[in-house]
């Protein structure tokens, strides 16, 4: 197991590029903002208060999950493209099919309920080796699983909320597996701790672009 000194989530951050104009894509990137801001716990906040102002309903919150997968899924697959071994190569592969599961998963789900399913937003990572994938990947996942608890107060529908549930529990166990890699603690706490939705919100408005 390797142990990692993790930089700060605003350097990791820094160099991720979420490039799109959908509601989903913009709420990803005040996501990311408020990790980068105050921590991984963070984005719950932001994206509850963000979904709860468009009034979009359950298909906006599926289409905003679906961006979130959208990044993961390019996120792995470009992990997969650089020289990595033993565990870290093992969770690229893995890791990148399942949130490719729930790429598809998540469109079946938004046709069902009549609506359509956001395009995938264009992305950039600045990854290049095990070290920067690894350090990076720790922040991803702790943020998808903040956003999907952001988010899980505004579904409506129980079947969606079922889905979203089955989905963000294997991106707590992609969270806690890649932690480990890291030589991290898999659960530091034993209940998330986010800031109030105001300090959020005026902490990530520098860093938010459309």
């Amino acid at each position: 197991m390797a142990n990692i000194d993790l930089a700060t989530p605003e350097q990791l951050l820094d160099g991720v590029e979420v490039h799109g104009v959908t509601r989903g894509s913009f709420i990803m990137k005040g996501a990311l903002a408020a990790s980068a801001a105050y921590g991984a716990t963070a984005a719950a906040p932001f994206v509850s208060q963000a979904l709860a102002q468009s009034g979009g309903g359950d298909v906006e919150i599926l289409n905003f999950a679906l961006t979130l997968e959208y990044l993961e899924a390019a996120f792995y697959k470009k992990a997969q493209s650089l020289s990595l071994s033993g565990e870290a190569k093992a969770a690229a592969s893995k890791f990148g099919d399942q949130e490719q599961q729930h790429v598809d998963a998540l469109k079946g789900f938004i046709k069902q309920l009549g609506g359509k399913p956001v395009t995938a937003p264009g992305v950039t990572f600045p990854i290049k080796d095990q070290k920067s994938f690894l350090k990076l990947a720790q922040v991803f996942e702790d943020t998808g699983v903040s956003a999907y608890n952001g988010a899980a107060p505004g579904i409506k529908a129980t079947k969606v909320l079922a889905a979203a549930g089955s989905i963000v529990q294997i991106e707590a166990r992609h969270a806690a597996a890649i932690r480990l890699i890291n030589g991290a603690n898999p659960a530091p706490d034993a209940f998330d701790k986010p800031l109030e939705k105001s300090a959020v919100l005026t902490a990530v408005k520098p860093f938010i672009k459309a």
